[in-house]
């Protein structure tokens, strides 16, 4: 019996003793529960157990089985490890019931689980596709999707290596330059409207009763995908009464790339450098949540340098302060202000980024972690640099940001009181980082759940207690002025040592299945990640915090002037690599 099921309450057995029992796979962990028991089996592991946040559902395509296993994630939103419950279906006829009456966070991740994996879920109010278009054919995360110019199921390709061929695929599309088209290509269809009538119809379906089929004056407006305050190709479609939110829906993809797929196919060293484009504002702190799976799945032979257990944090910390700043100053010019402070914010980011720079080689994509330890050791003209930035010029310049904005009184004005979120609805919506924090829950990974050796450090859960935008901009600066605690602290007991195993490139995975997770800037970044022995993943998932959080959207800006409704995106603080991978 694994460690999570011994530490977790037995009763759930004893509570199901037919329909629930432990994952004796091994590798595995958690419980396996029937499909027709799974809504009676959560809402007793959340009212009874007191698993009240479930953070991630997502699939894994047990194609020789003839199975989709569906798998959810569990935990307390007072702390501790996860807790794993899995129920499979059968390939052809995929159908789950729904939680999202229970857990509305569930809303955009079972459409997402939908559109990869062709599951039904039963019950839910607006199943559709998520990342792809509505009339997409077949489910691409299936082990036997094969995409146009398919090449192999996993890399290094044999048609490029060890001989060296390289294909290009666009060499072999018929479009070539995109401009000169071929002469039997067939005349495009005209516009189609049921595809986008399936999001509109269903939009209609979350207005009052009485104001369904009213002939009034209410219209719909789509703000994006390409608008300068939806913080990249995102999209929200909204119905409006005047200039008041009567229904709003996200939608998101037009950035999809199938990221999941890619990982897969890549060995496991080989993705290091694709989780640095998910917030490509936070790469470090991609490539921590990434090693900490991974060095889960490995088990304890893994022993990390001390050193590099210290960079480990270090560069974390500072891509925290990189993204808060960073999203303040964004955060500012949705409200309206002029350049002045992103520009404030740009000057102490391009400061660290050079730290970044000399350390790793590279200013943004930094692909710096490596299984059991880090890439390199920081140069000593770096640190020196790193310390004056640390203990003189970013505390006085946060002050100075704080001065500066937070008793503005148009910020306050246009941010106090908008946007709530109770605590209650920011756990259920699943809502992780500085937005569940800012809404009264002191629930943060390096406290609830340490990792690395974040539980050596000395600092504060920053939480706030009213839940609107105002507090989420607090917060950050809250959370940046603790990350320069950890720093300090990090930066005056760092050890000496070699940062790196002897050999990291010969990674060995043993079969079996992991969840890990890190508090990145933006919140919970999760991979869950299955083994099946070879270099490669069986199945690679990334639970993004900037795509969940999306889910609480609609339910903060209902009621409010549309204006409000981009003060809140900004202050969700959302990056769409992340957001649509």
């Amino acid at each position: 019996m694994s460690e999570q099921i011994a530490a977790a309450p037995v009763d759930l057995i004893s509570l199901f003793p037919d329909q629930v029992k432990a994952d004796e796979r091994v590798g595995y962990e958690g419980f396996m529960v029937e499909p027709k028991a799974l809504v009676k089996v959560v809402v007793a592991l959340r009212d009874e157990l007191g698993y009240d946040y479930l953070s991630s559902v997502t699939a894994a395509d047990y194609i020789d089985d003839h199975k989709i296993e569906v798998v959810y994630h569990f935990f307390k939103s007072t702390g501790g490890t996860n807790l794993t419950l899995s129920t499979q279906v059968s390939r052809e006829k995929a159908v789950v019931p729904t939680l999202m009456h229970e857990f509305p966070s569930m809303e955009l991740q079972e459409r997402e689980v939908y559109d990869m994996f062709g599951v039904e879920f039963t019950g839910h109010p607006d199943l559709r596709r998520v990342l792809l278009w509505d009339g997409f054919e077949g489910f691409p995360l299936r082990k036997d999707y094969k995409e146009a110019y398919f090449t192999a199921e996993k890399k290094p390709f044999t048609n490029r290596w060890p001989e060296g061929h390289i294909t290009r695929a666009e060499d072999a599309t018929p479009y070539k330059k995109n401009v000169v088209y071929p002469d039997n290509l067939k005349p495009f269809e005209e516009y189609d409207p049921s595809v986008e009538n399936l999001l509109y119809s269903g939009m209609k379906n979350f207005l009052p009763e009485d104001q369904r089929e009213l002939n009034t004056e209410p219209v719909m407006v789509n703000f994006g995908p390409q608008h300068p305050s939806t913080h990249g190709v995102f999209r929200m479609a909204a119905i409006l009464d005047g200039e008041t939110v009567m229904a709003l829906k996200p939608v998101m993809g037009y950035l999809h790339r199938n990221h999941e797929k890619i990982g897969e196919r890549n060995t496991y060293l080989g993705n290091i450098p694709f989780t640095d484009r998910l917030d490509y504002i936070s790469s470090m702190a991609n490539n921590f949540a990434y090693v900490v799976a991974v060095e889960k799945l490995m088990g304890p032979r893994v022993q990390i340098p001390e050193r590099a257990e210290y960079l480990r944090v270090i560069m974390s910390e500072l891509t925290r302060i990189v993204n808060h700043t960073w999203a303040i100053g964004f955060l500012l010019n949705d409200l309206g202000a002029f350049f002045t402070p992103a520009l404030y914010a740009m000057i102490e980011r391009e400061l660290i980024l050079d730290i970044f720079e000399a350390t790793a080689g590279s200013r943004m994509m930094c692909n710096y972690y490596r299984f059991g330890g880090v890439s390199r050791d920081i140069p000593e003209d770096a640190m020196a640099k790193l310390k004056g930035l640390v203990y003189e010029r970013l505390p006085r310049k946060i002050d100075e940001l704080d001065i500066y904005l937070s008793e503005n009184e148009i910020i306050r004005e246009r941010t106090e009181g908008v946007g709530i979120l109770s605590p209650e609805e920011a756990i259920a919506y699943g809502a992780s980082g500085p937005v569940l924090r800012a809404s009264g829950v002191p629930y943060d990974i390096r406290r609830a759940e340490p990792y690395g050796i974040y539980d050596q450090f000395d600092f504060d859960v920053a939480v706030r207690y009213h839940g609107d935008t105002y507090d989420r901009y607090v917060i950050r600066l809250d959370e940046v002025r603790q990350s320069l605690r950890i720093l300090q602290q990090a930066l005056k007991t760092i050890p000496e040592g070699p940062v790196l195993l002897k050999n990291p490139y010969n990674v060995r995975v043993p079969a079996g299945e992991a969840y890990g997770r890190a508090e990145a800037p933006k919140g919970e970044l999760g991979f869950y990640l299955v083994s099946d022995g070879t270099a490669n993943p069986f199945r690679y998932h990334v639970r993004s915090p900037s795509f969940i959080n999306l889910t609480s959207l609609e339910k903060m800006s209902l009621g409010l002037k549309i204006a409000d409704v981009f003060a809140i995106l900004g202050s969700l603080d959302i990056v769409l690599g992340e957001v649509d991978r």
